[in-house]
């Protein structure tokens, strides 16, 4: 008997015509709010309603299609926000990080040192 060791787990499965189903979805999603643009505005100019039309569709299909370094636009997306939400910088401050320094400034951390119960040392 053989059996074949999967080697390509690190990618997406297809769905349809070779794109993935995240693809698929992006695609879907840009073809129904075109078509929604295309029919709820009817008072709008011709003109209007198409470059509303063209916009759903070029925003989905950079969503779909567009792959900066392997990576979906979402992907890239949240890493950015991610970024800006974190801190740049980072200070060590012993009095913060110290939770058993008392109102007199005496450091206690004997109190939290680990001892044996069974001993004569224990606290």
């Amino acid at each position: 008997m053989r059996h074949e060791i999967p080697t390509h787990l690190n990618v997406e499965d297809r769905a349809f015509y070779g794109l993935s189903a995240r693809q698929v979805t992006y695609l879907t999603l840009g073809c129904a709010s075109a078509y929604w643009a295309w029919t709820s505005a009817l008072e709008m100019p011709l003109a209007a309603r198409l470059v509303a039309v063209a916009a759903c569709l070029l925003i989905a299909m950079t969503l779909a299609l567009l792959r900066p370094l392997g990576r979906g636009l979402e992907t890239w997306a949240y890493l950015g926000l991610r970024y800006l939400a974190l801190p740049k910088r980072a200070v060590w401050r012993c009095a913060i990080l110290d939770p058993v320094i008392d109102a007199q400034g005496e450091e206690g951390w004997a109190e939290w040192s680990p001892a044996l119960a069974w001993s004569e040392e224990a606290v």
